[in-house]
């Protein structure tokens, strides 16, 4: 962790960033341009996209916006960092990650498909996570209890981005401790930043007044040929049983 740290205070020197106050003198932060289409072009974005890279490339704990709640992510393929996750969330060990990555096509790799490519693409990039069966190549030190994994590619251009800058899938989880509240500001999960190497700050996710937004992402299950199971509801439950029910002729699992 300490190499990672000390990667993303160099990442910061370049960036002319200062050293965010965050309660613990090797913490950094560094806040997203604004995610206009002439931004996401901009040297501070590509800085930051690689700034936050080199932390996980160097075992670090990456805080992270979404499409659903800010979320902490690391190399799924480093198991010494997924085990830093858990210690972070003081999370039970027998509660999985999910994998998240750029872009559908690299399913594929990680995972054993049973459904169409289409219905992959009408759901993702998207606030769902897909529960499939995993494939040999995902580190065997992550959920090493199920042969399943859940998978995300958030509607994020930045944490998209940032997993396509990477050597392999990233493991990504809510950045609250456990059994808290999904938290949509950085602010929100003061308490964990003394372990992390870095904060990415996005702005605020959504209404932080509304409920809702701390609903976090639909959790399906479609490891099963032909049936679905709702994990959780999440924010997006209606429309994306609608897709699998109407479109794609899926049955819930009895």
């Amino acid at each position: 962790m300490l190499g990672a740290r000390r990667v993303a205070m160099a990442a910061l020197a370049r960036a002319g960033e200062g050293v965010a106050g965050l309660g613990h003198a090797c913490s950094a932060r560094l806040r997203l341009p604004l995610s206009d289409a002439a931004q996401l072009d901009s040297q501070g974005w590509r800085e930051t996209v690689s700034a936050a890279a080199g932390v996980l490339q160097a075992g670090g704990l990456v805080a992270v916006p979404t499409d659903t709640v800010y979320g902490v992510a690391c190399l799924a393929q480093d198991s010494g960092a997924v085990r830093s996750v858990y210690s972070l969330k003081g999370r039970n060990g027998g509660k999985p990650l999910a994998i998240c990555l750029a872009d559908v096509d690299h399913i594929y790799r990680y995972c054993r498909v049973n459904v169409p490519d289409e219905l992959l693409r009408d759901l993702l990039p998207g606030p769902v996570t897909l529960v499939l069966k995993r494939s040999e190549e995902l580190n065997k030190d992550l959920n090493p209890f199920t042969s399943l994994v859940g998978v995300r590619i958030p509607n994020h251009a930045f944490i998209r981005e940032l997993a396509g800058a990477c050597s392999g899938p990233l493991a990504l989880t809510s950045a609250n401790v456990s059994c808290q509240a999904s938290t949509l500001t950085v602010l929100e999960f003061q308490d964990l930043w003394p372990q992390l190497s870095l904060i990415i700050d996005g702005g605020p996710i959504g209404d932080v007044q509304s409920p809702e937004c701390r609903l976090g992402s639909t959790v399906v299950d479609l490891s099963v040929s032909g049936k679905f199971t709702i994990i959780r509801p999440g924010c997006a439950l209606t429309s994306t049983t609608e897709i699998l029910r109407e479109k794609y002729g899926l049955v819930p699992a009895s």
